[in-house]
């Protein structure tokens, strides 16, 4: 629309100059024409009249000078024929704005494509993680019955084992309910005699120089009927030659042990000091 409003305004501009340079516009007065008479014949002309006294001429009445027209308004100059090139430009821009916003619009979509699919993995993550969970808790499931089947075979067993015991004559037997043992009484020390015995040697173990870390030493002693010791060697070094050494001279400085709760005393016991027991 702007390029062609320009030419139509050029155009009529241009008929408007060549009508008026092409028009040849008069503004002078016609040359007068003289013609002098010829008569054919040639006659005399009469006397001359006297000429007649010239009548008063009447006196012009004054003339009034019609008002000054008004001022013509001035009009505003011509509005400047647009420029081509700037509506070029602006349609430009226009275009550079549509394009711009597709741009944004597609780099939109693309993000919430993006979003979505990064949500569709998460919940498939999940949904794994939730399967191998399950898969883990029915194989512990599975684990717990096997363990519980199990200990009620275990526990059938040992009934089983008990009225054999009953009925092979052990009805005045001492063991718990339990135990799979096949003697009238338990012949082992008891639960808490290892404890008494290594709480009667422990005082008797002397150290002079610090030892880091906790080492074991096991000892093997052997017992009289009546508690004395009679013989121990060492079965397992704690690797600290000088806590070995210590164990064992704190052995021979106890001497007797007492008797477990039956009144007896094993012939052979395996014991393990660390020097935190000492402490």
């Amino acid at each position: 629309m702007g390029a062609g409003l320009s030419l139509a305004i050029v155009a009529h501009l241009l008929l408007i100059l060549a009508i008026a340079f092409g028009v040849n516009w008069r503004v002078r007065e016609p040359a007068g024409i003289e013609a002098e008479l010829w008569s054919a014949v040639p006659q005399a002309a009469a006397p001359r009249a006297a000429a007649p006294e010239p009548a008063p001429q009447p006196q012009p009445a004054p003339q009034v000078k019609p008002p000054p027209p008004p001022p013509k308004a001035e009009e505003p100059p011509p509005k400047p024929a647009p420029d081509p090139q700037i509506a070029i430009e602006k349609a430009k821009l226009e275009e550079q704005k549509k394009l711009d916003a597709k741009r944004l619009q597609d780099e939109q979509e693309q993000a919430k494509r993006e979003k979505a699919k990064q949500e569709e993995a998460k919940r498939e993550d999940a949904k794994r993680e939730q399967a191998e969970l399950d898969k883990q808790r029915a194989k512990e499931e599975q684990e717990r019955k096997k363990l519980a089947a199990a200990d009620a075979a275990k526990a059938a067993a040992a009934r089983d084992a008990y009225l054999k015991r009953m009925q092979g004559g052990l009805a005045g037997a001492t063991g718990a309910e339990n135990s799979t043992g096949t003697a009238m009484q338990s012949s082992g020390p008891s639960a808490t005699y290892a404890g008494r015995i290594i709480a009667r040697i422990l005082p008797n173990i002397i150290m002079t120089d610090a030892i880091d870390g906790d080492p074991k030493a096991t000892v093997e002693v052997k017992v009289a009927p009546d508690g004395k010791i009679i013989g121990r060697r060492l079965l397992r070094s704690s690797g600290v030659a000088a806590w070995d050494d210590a164990v064992l001279r704190a052995i021979d400085r106890t001497d007797m042990l007492p008797r477990d709760v039956d009144g007896r005393v094993p012939p052979v016991m395996e014991l393990t000091f660390n020097p935190k027991q000492v402490r």
